[in-house]
C-alpha cells in the first residue's frame, strides 16, 4: 500500500512532493485528479494519508474531503492551495483536515507535517485508551503530598485556612477540596474575590444590606457571609481587600456577627472561612496594608500550594486531563502530546502555573494540526520565549569562558570558543526536543539544511540525546 496519496493538477508539485517523500523512504502515490482518487477508493485502496490541492477540473479538493471524513474518518487529510484565503481554510479545518497547507511551501515542512500526519495514522489504529475516574486534585508528584495530607488532618476541622500560592495554582480548588471533606459539606460553599469587585460594592457583597439603605436597594439582600451559614466562605485574593473592611471581617471573625449595610440589628452566621492570597501577608503587614490582627486570626492554618516549576513531574498527568477535558467541551478526540513535547514542556517556567497549562491545552485542542502534537505545533511566543532563555543561559556561559580565557591571548581562542558554543547550542536544542533536527531547528530559529550542515562541521553526527537534560 502506498503510504502518502498525492493528488495535484499541477505535475510539477507532484514530482517534487513524491521526490521528497522518497528521499525520506516515505512510499507515495500521484493522481492528477480528486475523481481519480475516488475511483481508486472504490476499487478498495486506501492511504496511510493523503495530501490533495483544493481547486482541480471535476470535484474538487474539499469535494474529496468531504468523501473521506464521510466513509474514512480517521484517514489525516492535508489540503494544499496556491490560493490561501479565509474561506479556503475556514472551510478545509471545519471539514475535518489535518492541516491547510498554502502554496508556495517549503518542502522540508511539508514532509515534516507528512511524517506526523502518518504518526497520527498509526496512533488511529491502536486501541483507544480506557477512561477512569478523575481525582479532586491532580498531582502524584512529592510536591503536592503535604496539601493532600493537610487536607486529610483538616477533614474533622472547623479551622479558619490560610491559602498561600500564586496565581494559577489552584487555590480554589484546593479550598473546595477542604470544605468537601470537612463536616460542613453539606452546607454551602460560597466563593468571592475581594479584589475583582469595585470597593464600594464589596461591603454590600459580604455583608449584604438593607432596603433602602442606598440609591437602588429595592429590597433587603444576604450577603455572602448569611448565604454561607453553616458553611465555608471562600475569600480569595484576601490581601488586596481595603483596610476598612478588613476592620469589619476582623469583627465576623471574632465573634461571628456583622451587620448588613444601613442595618442596626446585628446579624449571627456560623461560617468556616478559608482565605487565599498570592501575595506575602508579612510584607503587607510591615508595609502598613494589611490588619496584623487580621492577618493572626486568619493564619491559623496555613497551606502553601507548590508554582507547576515546583511539579515538572505531574505536567504529562496535568496535560493529558487537560486535553482530554478540551476535547469534550468541542467534541472530539484528545489530542496526544510527543515525548519529545512533554519534555519540552516540563522544561518550561509556566508563570501561569497550572491555569497557563489548562489555556496551552485548550489552544492545542483547537489549533494544532493533527492528532499527534509535537514542538513545533506548540505556540510560537512559548517557543520564542525558550529560545531566547537558552541564548541567554548560553551567552552567560559564553562569557564566563571568555573571561576566563581571554585574559591572555583572546585571539587565538575566538575561533574555539565560537565552535564550543555553537555545538552546546545544538546539543542543547537537540536535548530539548527529543534528537528531532526538524524542531531544533526552529527553536533555534534556523533551517533544517543549516543545521545538518552545523552538525556535519562540528563532529555532531553522533551525539546522544541525553535523557536526564532539563
Amino acid at each position: 500500500m502506498n503510504a502518502v496519496w498525492i493528488i495535484d493538477d499541477d505535475r510539477s508539485i507532484r514530482w517534487v512532493l513524491e521526490k521528497a517523500l522518497g528521499r525520506e523512504s516515505i512510499p507515495a502515490k500521484c493522481f492528477t485528479s480528486a475523481d481519480e482518487v475516488l475511483a481508486a477508493f472504490g476499487n478498495g485502496q486506501r492511504p496511510q494519508v493523503l495530501i490533495s490541492d483544493i481547486r482541480m477540473p471535476g470535484s474538487s479538493g474539499l469535494d474529496l474531503l468531504r468523501f473521506v471524513k464521510t466513509h474514512y474518518p480517521t484517514l489525516p487529510v492535508i489540503i494544499m492551495t496556491a490560493y490561501s484565503d479565509l474561506d479556503s481554510a475556514v472551510a478545509a479545518f471545519q471539514g475535518g483536515a489535518f492541516e491547510y497547507l498554502p502554496k508556495p511551501f517549503d518542502v522540508d515542512q511539508a514532509v515534516d507535517l507528512v511524517r506526523r500526519a502518518l504518526t497520527q495514522a498509526a496512533h488511529q489504529d491502536g486501541a483507544p485508551e480506557e477512561g477512569s475516574a478523575v481525582p479532586e486534585i491532580l498531582g502524584q508528584g512529592v510536591a503536592l503530598q503535604e496539601v493532600f495530607r493537610a487536607i486529610g488532618r483538616l477533614s474533622q476541622s472547623h479551622a479558619t485556612v490560610l491559602i498561600n500560592g500564586e496565581s494559577g495554582t489552584g487555590k480554589e480548588l484546593v479550598a473546595r477540596a477542604l470544605h468537601r471533606h470537612s463536616p460542613r459539606k453539606d452546607a454551602p460553599f460560597i466563593a468571592i474575590n475581594t479584589a475583582a469587585i469595585p470597593r464600594d460594592l464589596l461591603e454590600s457583597e459580604l455583608f449584604g444590606h438593607e432596603k433602602g439603605a442606598f440609591t437602588g436597594a429595592g429590597a433587603l439582600r444576604r450577603g455572602r457571609f448569611e448565604q454561607a451559614d453553616n458553611g465555608t466562605l471562600f475569600l480569595d485574593e484576601i490581601g488586596d481587600m481595603p483596610a476598612e473592611l478588613q476592620t469589619r471581617l476582623l469583627r465576623v471573625l471574632s465573634d461571628g456577627n456583622f451587620y448588613r449595610v444601613g442595618g442596626h440589628q446585628p446579624v449571627k452566621a456560623n461560617v468556616r472561612v478559608i482565605a487565599a492570597t498570592h501575595q506575602n501577608l508579612e510584607d503587607r503587614v510591615k508595609a502598613g496594608l494589611f490588619r496584623e490582627d487580621l492577618f493572626h486570626r486568619l493564619n491559623v492554618i496555613r497551606l502553601r500550594l507548590p508554582p507547576l516549576r515546583e511539579r515538572r513531574d505531574d505536567i504529562p498527568l496535568l496535560a493529558k486531563h487537560f486535553l482530554q477535558k478540551s476535547a469534550q467541551e468541542i467534541g472530539g478526540e484528545p489530542k496526544r502530546l510527543t515525548e519529545a513535547a512533554l519534555k519540552y514542556l516540563q522544561g518550561q517556567e509556566f508563570p501561569g502555573n497550572v491555569r497557563q497549562l489548562e489555556n496551552l491545552c485548550h489552544w492545542l485542542t483547537v489549533m494544532a494540526p493533527g492528532q499527534s502534537v509535537g514542538i513545533s505545533d506548540l505556540p510560537a511566543e512559548m517557543r520564542e520565549a525558550s529560545s531566547r532563555a537558552l541564548s541567554s543561559d548560553w551567552n552567560a556561559t559564553l562569557a564566563s569562558e571568555a573571561d576566563r580565557l581571554f585574559g591572555t591571548e583572546p585571539g587565538q581562542v575566538f575561533e574555539k570558543l565560537t565552535h564550543q558554543f555553537e555545538a552546546t547550542l545544538i546539543r542543547r536544542a537537540l536535548n530539548a526536543t527529543g534528537g528531532r533536527r526538524i524542531d531544533a531547528a526552529q527553536l533555534l530559529g534556523i533551517g533544517r539544511n543549516t543545521i545538518t550542515r552545523k552538525i556535519q562541521e562540528l563532529g555532531l553526527d553522533d551525539v546522544k540525546v541525553d535523557a536526564d537534560t532539563d
